[in-house]
């Protein structure tokens, strides 16, 4: 028996719709559609083939995990997906939607191609991170997009040690600095004023928020460097958050530490189209004039 797991962004009716006409459609073609448990209500009987608890236990024995939502709700999906070593597949309900693999308009085709097992699957780098006061881990876990430190309380400055492989870089105040995957680098990074980074480029960035500092530039770095962040200790508390869904409060001195994951996060692609085309639509890049490489 195939089972997916539906996650849906129940906070539009719209939404709701969808997911009850894609269960409907699914369980036609023989799979079962297994949903969440504080989603179940809104989504009504005939999504609730099979009702689990919103846990990492959540997507084990599925084929995939079903997203649809904005960037939000596939970060959610991916925090069930990636334990159970499942793909996610996003369908695009909101705005930009970088993470998502169809939009709105797609959802018909996309549901397609589940049914007919016609997709592959890609992987995508993680992060992982530890933060250590005085010594002691207080903090453990994981990003698909970004780790962000950053100033708890507004008035005051942000001091900060960026160290990467056991050496020192650079110290200076700031509103925050982000570490992020090339995944992320379209998302917080972007925002912040990284580079864009292809997802097949296995990189590690860092990116310093309005630093006031000479030497304040993103930095690319090998996906095997250990980074860090000190935060002053004679300096501010400092808030940590993971993909913005996972946050913490740390103190002055504390330190965080970050790799690549451990575990990568695997998504359904759908087609083979460049990150290119992507990247040109969801911004939407002017590309007039251009020629292409035939016209020499």
């Amino acid at each position: 028996m195939r089972e997916v797991l539906l996650v849906v962004h129940t906070g539009h009716q719209s939404n709701i719709d969808l997911a009850r006409q894609v269960a409907g459609r699914l369980a036609v073609g023989g799979v079962t559609t297994r949903v969440l448990d504080d989603e179940a209500r809104d989504l009504g009987p005939s999504c609730c083939t099979k009702v689990v608890p919103a846990d990492d236990h959540a997507a084990e024995g599925t084929e995939l995990v079903l997203v649809l939502g904005g960037d939000g709700t596939l970060l959610r999906g991916a925090e069930l997906a990636r334990p159970a070593r499942v793909p996610v597949l996003g369908v695009n309900l909101g705005r930009v939607g970088f993470l998502a693999e169809a939009d709105s308009d797609a959802l018909h085709e996309a549901v397609g191609h589940v049914l007919e097992r016609d997709y592959f699957v890609e992987e995508r780098m993680t992060l992982d991170l530890v933060a250590k006061v005085g010594g002691e881990v207080v903090v453990k876990t994981w990003a698909l997009n970004e780790i962000s430190v950053e100033k708890l309380i507004r008035e005051r400055i942000l001091e900060v040690v960026i160290e990467v492989d056991g050496r020192p870089v650079s110290a200076f105040g700031c509103d925050g600095v982000l570490c992020a995957t090339p995944t992320g680098s379209t998302a917080y990074a972007f925002s912040a004023g990284g580079p864009v980074v292809w997802p097949d480029v296995q990189a590690i960035l860092v990116v310093p928020s309005n630093a006031h500092a000479l030497f304040a530039r993103p930095l690319v770095v090998s996906p095997k460097s250990h980074v860090a962040f000190e935060i002053e200790s004679t300096g501010h508390p400092a808030a940590l958050s993971a993909d913005g869904r996972r946050t913490f409060e740390l103190p002055a001195g504390a330190r965080i530490e970050i790799v690549e994951g451990e575990v990568p996060l695997k998504v359904v692609r759908l087609r083979q189209a460049p990150f290119t085309d992507r990247l040109v639509e969801k911004f939407d890049l002017p590309v007039k004039g251009w020629r292409g490489p035939s016209a020499g």
